[in-house]
């Protein structure tokens, strides 16, 4: 039975400090082995600043001259894992909100551009390719970034189809008390058949509710998640294509 470690790392907030994060991320890693970590929505840069800045323009990159990339390449070396992780990308005067997928030796597995930015997010330009499919250690993958999820049923139908898992990396934000996330994932998963695991935002500066709980959501109503107060910021479930069931291995604090 194929199966893989699938580590989820919950960063904190934080605005301008790529090199933090990026460490933050290699000392998660660096606790236990895992085959592929999935990082947060921009969590290199940050989503928003500290005063409420959702601009991202001034971090953008070209792909060939990304050090947001090179950062992901070097942090998927060291851990010799595969690493799912944010860009902020710039490409012909258009700039994305991307995601892409890097091996440990240096390889591009598969990129992704978000189709759709959330409403501060003006800077950004709507990705105009499907939701990839791709597979590591012959587990099937896709990836869909925060706001994309309410569209996802309809757009990534053949993605969801083809999955065993969809990455769901987010920089969530909840209006009110109740978690939306619970009512969206759930059914989500449950229609197609699929295992959603979710990479939020820790709670960090800015701190906004909707923060933290990170969890893995499985198609017979089970989740898994990290607590909001618990300080945890790591995730670990164990995914296997036999019975599309990714089990909890572990979860521990940072």
């Amino acid at each position: 039975m194929t199966a893989l470690t699938l580590a989820l790392l919950e960063l904190p907030a934080r605005y301008a400090r790529q090199s933090e994060a990026l460490a933050e991320a290699a000392r998660l890693l660096e606790e236990r082995p895992c085959d592929l970590a999935l990082l947060p929505e921009c969590a290199l840069t940050g989503y928003v600043s500290p005063e409420g800045d959702f601009d991202l323009s001034p971090f953008a990159e070209p792909r060939g001259r990304s050090t947001q990339l090179e950062g992901l390449t070097e942090l998927a070396r060291r851990a010799g894992a595969v690493i799912a992780g944010p860009l902020v990308e710039r490409d012909e005067g258009r700039l994305h909100n991307a995601f892409v997928v890097v091996t440990p030796d240096g390889q591009l597995l598969s990129t992704y551009r978000k189709r759709h930015p959330w409403f501060p997010e003006t800077w950004a330009t709507p990705g105009a390719e499907p939701h990839p499919v791709f597979t590591v250690a012959g587990i099937t993958f896709s990836i869909a970034i925060c706001f994309d999820i309410h569209f996802l049923a309809r757009e990534g139908r053949e993605a969801l189809a083809a999955s065993d898992v969809l990455l769901f990396p987010s920089a969530w934000v909840d209006d009110g008390p109740r978690d939306l996330r619970k009512g969206i994932l759930g059914p989500l998963a449950r229609a197609h058949d699929i295992v959603i695991a979710n990479a939020n935002w820790g709670v960090g500066d800015p701190r906004v509710r909707g923060q933290g709980r990170s969890r893995v959501v499985f198609p017979d109503g089970r989740v898994t998640m990290l607590d909001l107060e618990s300080g945890g910021r790591r995730l670990d479930v164990l995914c296997s294509k036999k019975d599309r069931d990714p089990r909890r291995a572990a979860s521990s604090g940072g």
